[in-house]
């Protein structure tokens, strides 16, 4: 089975369809990723065969009104204006990023897996094959259980459902509406439908849930046609070599913490990187700290080592707790880890799963971005690396969710829709 997997955005967006695609390659079917052209290049390194997409987003990343409003959350008026600016910008660049998705109909397949942000639905109308949604994030399906994690405070659990309009709003504005997508789409796919819950007849549509439902609030209802299989973790055993200094930093009597906030960007890298070596310094750890797109500028000391990149799966279980955004690839690997966890989170779904981790009894209250200080930060990595009940707890949950395997459960899924 030819399988073209469709993904755009941050890591978080393109890891999980990346694992994927290794664990159908492991099944014996060819796999095709078609992701943001940042990450082709590493999709290659692993063996996979990659198609380029136009990305907007190290242009985007630049833009200060972005970075201010990612910090924000789009909070108060001055929210509101930075969200029409960031629209606007956004508008801007997805044409160019919906014009190499739309090429993607001329790509022979047996089947398309799509991030459901994209027309990948309308790409398989076109083309006569099956799909499947692939949602990394709780936004697309609408359930009782919770309400839409765009939205920053839970709604009477009678509003639950209809809040998840508020995905399909949110990114009809991103893309421009009938000036973005619906162009595109009704030059190059010809129409379609657009509703990703929805096969071409009417009947439910297959659904895959990229993450666990061990970090959503219980009892949880989703339909029988969704399933949500567990994180998408790479099932290739690949060897990895630390840096020789990262191997010499880690040996130490001290607790060393992670840092990182992955693509998430603020206002002042630099400013962040000071702030997170005065809570190291006070809270008595070290740090390994991962810059990603450049949220943090730190700099090297006794106690603190900037580095680019690393593998979550070595890293993780090493430390003694991870400090992070709460972007969902890193939530998932930070509760894989079995490590607990201090989530600082910028906007749309992190808060929502910063408040997740904390009540799942992994990491201590969140600490927004916008209320980082050096003395909050540092009592937060103190409790989460100290507190035996939330090393108990993240423990625990480590075991279930690493238990899960959701790249074979979702291989599975597939392979019995193209029966």
């Amino acid at each position: 089975m030819k399988v073209l997997l469709l993904t755009h955005g941050t890591r978080g967006d393109v890891e999980p369809f990346v694992a994927l695609a290794e664990a159908l390659r492991l099944a014996g079917h060819e796999p095709i990723v078609a992701a943001p052209s940042t990450s082709s290049q590493s999709i290659e390194q692993r063996g996979l065969n990659a198609i380029s997409l136009y990305d907007p987003w190290p242009l985007l990343s630049r833009e200060r009104v972005i970075r201010e409003a990612f910090e924000r959350n789009y909070r108060g008026l001055l929210g509101k204006w930075q969200l029409i600016q960031v629209v606007r910008k956004y508008r801007h660049s997805m044409p160019s990023v919906l014009e190499d998705i739309a090429k993607l109909g001329d790509t022979y397949a047996d089947m398309l897996v799509y991030h459901p942000a994209f027309p990948g639905n309308r790409i398989a109308e076109r083309t006569g094959v099956p799909s499947v949604a692939a949602c990394v994030q709780p936004l697309w399906v609408p359930t009782d259980s919770f309400t839409n994690p765009l939205i920053p405070y839970d709604l009477p659990a009678a509003l639950n459902h209809i809040s998840y309009l508020a995905t399909r709003i949110w990114f009809r504005i991103h893309f421009g509406g009938t000036s973005g997508l619906d162009k595109v789409t009704r030059r190059r796919l010809r129409g379609g439908r657009s509703n990703v819950l929805r096969k071409p007849d009417g009947r439910p549509a297959t659904i895959l849930q990229a993450f666990s439902t061990h970090m959503l609030p219980s009892p949880l209802n989703y339909p029988s046609w969704v399933h949500t299989t567990g994180f998408w973790f790479s099932p290739a055993t690949r060897r990895f070599t630390p840096p020789r200094a990262l191997s010499k930093f880690l040996e130490t009597d001290k607790p060393v913490v992670y840092v990182g906030f992955g693509s998430s960007i603020g206002i002042d890298p630099v400013r962040q990187g000071r702030i997170i070596r005065q809570a190291i310094r006070l809270a008595g750890v070290r740090a390994v700290v991962v810059s990603g797109w450049g949220g943090i500028e730190p700099e090297s000391d006794e106690d603190t080592l900037p580095l680019k990149n690393l593998p979550f799966d070595w890293l993780f279980p090493r430390m003694a707790a991870i400090v992070h955004h709460g972007g969902v690839g890193t939530t998932g690997s930070a509760l894989a880890s079995g490590r607990p966890q201090v989530v600082c989170p910028f906007y749309i779904d992190q808060p929502f799963l910063a408040r997740r981790m904390h009540a799942s009894g992994v990491a201590p209250e969140p600490l927004p971005q916008i209320h980082l200080t050096p003395d909050r930060l540092a009592i937060a990595i103190r409790v989460a690396v100290e507190s035996r009940r939330l090393n108990r707890r993240a423990k625990h949950l480590g075991r279930l969710v690493r238990d899960e395997n959701g790249v074979a459960a979702a291989t599975r899924i597939l392979e019995s829709e193209c029966q």
